[in-house]
């Protein structure tokens, strides 16, 4: 992974004094809140519901051991003792208090971490594929065009204001883990004709206005990429609109203009801006493919993974959701859950925080992962290792058998910290998954993707889950709307909403209805949710949502 030179630590300690300057005034009254906040956003710091939020950029979701634990450090010091993973490869803390700001962003930068750009309208934190490097099927590893991507955005002094918030997600396997088309700009590394080169999505995002993306280049040269994102990015401030913030994102600008004006106008941009490129671009990356060299795998006996799977049924459960193909014979990618039942998802106290990073100090080559579905992953084990990593995880809470079912819940704060919130997410995951726990249901379900906002800004992602809920405020009273049909997958699609909201003590046994007729109606064990909802449609859920309404339609 990508180390600091002396350049970049110069350039975090200036920037961190700067802030710390700017705190000492916000406190002594030199400035006012309103002064005050476009300074602090952009050092990641938000006012939220109780108090300032710290949004830790974790960047493309790679973090080696001693990273990990300054983010135990930090949570445990300055915080309540817990951060929170978020569907941006980010963490945060929802608790410290203004004055130890400049001291939590001191110690991120001890090990090479910052804030930046993590709020603002600018281009944040750079999302990658939380198995690159790793996953069997993957063309190449796309984190060095996402760090190139993170140098070249940081700071950028055309994109520091720009019209809305502007995300970029990269991919380098078939297999979308980045959801790609619901960024403002989603790259997938492909080869053609031996050349490596990236497949360019715009326009996609969620929210209020919620879209899939559209292919503006189907083959862009490597050579090409910053000059093409930089085209892209000039465009939209000339085009993008300003009148009014809810149709800012790029994903209306591309709809209004159309993505044929759009690509035109890219690609006459880029014809100059190609120009003002010298090659010193493709010197760095060069530099950062260094820094992204695949361990040296070890070669060994899988006999004690094959003699636990055989003989231990806990374990074998785990094994069979928490582990994906490696690359490497002997090895498994490990995902380490999150979202234990009951627990608010993404959570992780310091202690789990410092168990991970040392699980990987000792097993997993010094690797960790964050994936936007908010769990931690180890993305190189050999197998012989497993079960000592799986007896680990068992001791702190992090052992859940649950990646990709029913209670593997993407959900965003919500109502419980996020002042933007209009109803609460949190308790309604933590029942949900408590639900199903209790009726011992989820392993026969299998892969279903639920996904929950506390509002319409979508951070819950509810737009594109297997089963979107989101709440919504209707006269004081919390509602929430259910959808069906997302996906967040290579197949990306928006859900399509069934009906009439729910109240907060209707919406647990909403769900378990859906779950029931999914259940009875498909066509044997291995069809799963989504594909059954492909081949039935919309009708037989609605009819067990609302059955007052289909008793009248009969």
């Amino acid at each position: 992974m990508y180390k600091y030179n002396e350049f970049d630590e110069a350039f975090l300690a200036e920037r961190n004094a700067q802030f710390r300057a700017q705190v000492e005034r916000r406190i002594d009254g030199s400035l006012t809140e309103e002064e005050f906040r476009p300074l602090r956003l952009m050092n990641g710091v938000y006012l939220q519901l109780h108090a300032y939020m710290l949004r830790v950029a974790i960047p493309y979701g790679t973090l080696n051991p001693d990273q990990m634990r300054a983010l135990a450090l930090l949570a445990e010091k300055w915080d309540r003792g817990y951060g929170h993973f978020t569907t941006r490869q980010n963490i945060q803390y929802n608790w410290p208090k203004l004055r130890d700001l400049p001291d939590m962003l001191d110690a991120l930068g001890k090990v090479g971490l910052h804030a930046i750009q993590t709020s603002g309208n600018t281009i944040r934190n750079t999302t990658a594929d939380h198995f690159a490097g790793a996953a069997a099927e993957e063309v190449t590893d796309p984190r060095p065009y996402a760090e190139l991507i993170r140098q070249w955005s940081t700071d950028h002094p055309e994109f520091q204001f720009l019209g809305r918030k502007f995300k970029i997600a990269i991919t380098g396997s078939n297999t979308d883990r980045a959801v790609i088309k619901a960024h403002d700009v989603g790259l997938q590394v492909i080869e053609q004709d031996g050349q490596i080169g990236f497949k360019v999505i715009v326009g996609g995002g969620l929210g209020r206005t919620p879209m899939i993306g559209k292919t503006l280049r189907e083959f862009l040269p490597q050579a090409d990429l910053l000059p093409y994102l930089e085209s892209v990015l000039t465009v939209y401030n000339v085009l993008g609109r300003r009148d009014n913030k809810y149709k800012a994102r790029i994903k209306i600008t591309v709809s209004e203009n159309g993505i044929d004006t759009y690509r035109a106008m890219t690609e006459e941009a880029f014809l100059t801006i190609r120009g003002q490129y010298d090659g010193t671009d493709q010197q760095l990356l060069e530099e950062f493919k260094a820094h992204f060299q695949a361990p040296e795998f070890r070669s060994a006996s899988t006999e004690a993974f094959d003699t636990a799977y055989e003989n231990d049924p806990v374990f074998r459960a785990w094994a069979d959701t928490n582990l994906d193909q490696h690359r490497a014979e002997g090895h498994a990618i490990a995902t380490i859950s999150i979202k234990a039942h009951g627990a608010t998802p993404g959570d992780a106290s310091a202690e789990q925080i410092r168990v991970m990073a040392d699980l990987a100090e000792q097993y997993g080559y010094g690797e960790l992962r964050i994936s936007h579905q908010q769990n931690v992953i180890l993305p190189h084990v050999h197998k012989s290792d497993l079960p000592a990593i799986h007896a680990k995880l068992k001791e702190h809470g992090l052992a859940t058998a649950n990646l990709g079912l029913i209670s593997d819940i993407i959900a965003c704060p919500g109502m419980d910290y996020c002042n933007l919130a209009t109803a609460r997410s949190i308790p309604v995951a933590q029942e949900i998954a408590t639900r199903f726990d209790e009726l011992k249901l989820e392993h026969d379900i299998g892969h279903l993707q639920i996904k929950i906002s506390g509002c319409i800004n979508a951070c819950g992602h509810h737009h594109v889950g297997h089963i979107g809920i989101l709440g919504l405020d209707r006269a004081g009273v919390e509602n929430y709307q259910i959808t069906l049909g997302g996906d967040a997958s290579e197949n990306a699609a928006i859900g399509t909403r069934t009906g009439p909201g729910f109240a907060y003590d209707e919406i647990v046994p909403a769900v378990e209805r859906i779950v029931e007729t999914y259940l009875a109606i498909r066509e044997n064990a291995e069809e799963t949710f989504i594909e059954t909802y492909r081949r039935v449609g919309m009708d037989p859920f609605k009819a067990a949502l609302y059955p007052e309404a289909a008793k009248k339609v009969a």
